[in-house]
């Protein structure tokens, strides 16, 4: 009898370990607890809620139509992104091409195989390895880096901005998405074609045909200082505003659309290795906010008022301006406390949400396409109009909608409500942006 009880347990045991286990399981899943997204560095909570998006009836003057909307839960920084902040993007990208082109003579600067030494694929840059930018062998490796001579001043050898390019890849889901580019699985094969980053129509050999690769030149244009105001003297803007530390805490400007989208790519990948915001591991991409996302932002929670601090006037109690805008018909050094341009971020009080300069000092890009009848057309849910013109559309395709008013305009385009645009390949010493985050925070958090 004790034998055949050993064989009866033997065999008990062997199929209960041969049985797998049901991970998907309610028991199982309740185990895991609550899920928990931590605050990210710099950025509040706008939790998901429902406003009326466009001029509210005060507004006579304006005729655009309204539209009640509703929209999910979203991070967002606190401040627009400062000069500081862009030149870690901006150095990074100087710094792994410099550790690229070293790689090609010191091994030591790319990495060949991971820690249990077999070979990768392709090499990754080794960022422990410390570039001398003063060695002389160093410059001689880098000199396709550095301005060509016949083009230097003084004889001063610099980067070239101009070589700061910024490559990657984002999956178009909006044309994933068509009902034409379906995948047939008796032939398979994909229908359908798809508009390539080149903008040709090509048909759709596989899912690598929803892959577009974006190349951005990352280095802001500081020459917008003078070529947005003619007959004016701004050079020393132009010579000192993104690369002097007296400007760190000031928005960047200059910035394209798609050097603001290029930005996002990198913070989203690459954030976590660098100081100030940048240090949080995300749940969701950074990207830049949607049009409905930036009016609830700005909003504050409020209904039917002109200005992010919840008021129809634009100053306070004791007559100061609350924003950094162009007073009293272009009398713009009203405000004896700022700067007749930007001033620094977060200079005036937030709004209910604890935002920042939500009106005034730079106007803000948004992801969202522009145009005159888009709250005729919007969804009521998360609403977004997005089109990413390629190079040869026409310019129409390329407005994006900016938001917020700035240190140039008249009060009437700082206020919550107020739509303008600009192209997305041009840049702007008056617009800069801020990044947002999809939320997966829920209920279960907020108890």
């Amino acid at each position: 009898m004790r034998g055949w009880a050993v064989a009866i347990l033997l065999i008990a045991v062997f199929f209960q370990a041969c049985k797998k286990a049901d991970y998907y399981s309610a028991d199982n899943i309740r185990k895991r607890g609550e899920w928990f997204e931590p605050t990210p560095f710099g950025m509040v909570f706008i939790n998901r809620g429902s406003f009326t998006i466009g001029p509210s009836d005060d507004e006579v003057l304006d005729q655009t139509a309204t539209r009640q909307v509703s929209a999910e839960a979203f991070w967002m920084d606190d401040t627009e992104i400062t000069n500081d902040e862009y030149r870690q993007f901006v150095y990074w990208v100087r710094d792994s091409i410099a550790r690229k082109m070293l790689g090609e003579v010191y091994p030591e600067f790319l990495i060949t195989e991971n820690a249990r030494g077999v070979p990768l694929t392709e090499p990754t840059i080794n960022w422990k390895a410390k570039i001398e930018w003063r060695n002389p062998d160093f410059q001689a490796a880098l000199s396709d880096l550095y301005i060509p001579e016949e083009e230097r001043f003084a004889f001063s050898r610099e980067i070239d901005t101009r070589k700061l390019i910024y490559d990657y890849y984002w999956i178009d889901l909006k044309q994933a998405a068509r009902r034409a580019n379906s995948f047939d699985f008796e032939t398979q094969r994909y229908t359908g074609t798809v508009i390539n980053s080149k903008g040709e129509e090509v048909p759709i050999a596989n899912r690598s045909a929803f892959i577009m690769r974006e190349t951005v030149p990352v280095y802001p244009d500081t020459l917008c200082w003078i070529r947005d105001f003619a007959y004016s003297y701004n050079e020393p803007l132009t010579q000192k505003y993104f690369a002097h530390v007296g400007f760190d805490d000031y928005p960047v400007v200059g910035v394209s659309w798609n050097q603001a989208r290029a930005f996002c790519d990198w913070r989203t990948k690459l954030q976590a290795s660098f100081r100030s915001r940048f240090n949080d591991s995300p749940a969701h991409d950074y990207r830049l906010p949607t049009e409905s996302e930036w009016e609830m932002a700005a909003r504050g929670g409020k209904q039917n008022l002109l200005y992010p601090w919840g008021s129809y006037y634009t100053r306070n109690s004791a007559g100061c301006f609350l924003a950094n805008f162009k007073p009293l018909r272009g009398n713009y050094v009203a405000d004896s406390d700022t700067r007749a341009t930007t001033t620094k971020v977060g200079s005036f009080d937030p709004n209910d949400f604890g935002l920042y300069d939500m009106a005034g000092n730079v106007a803000e890009w948004t992801s969202s396409a522009y145009f005159e009848s888009n709250y005729d057309l919007i969804s009521d849910f998360n609403p977004q109009v997005e089109y990413t013109a390629r190079p040869d559309d026409p310019p129409v395709m390329k407005r994006k909608v900016v938001r917020g008013g700035s240190w140039k305009d008249a009060a009437y385009f700082i206020r919550n409500s107020t739509r303008s645009y600009e192209y997305q390949d041009t840049t702007k010493s008056y617009i800069g942006f801020r990044c947002v985050r999809t939320s997966f925070r829920n209920e279960l958090q907020n108890r």
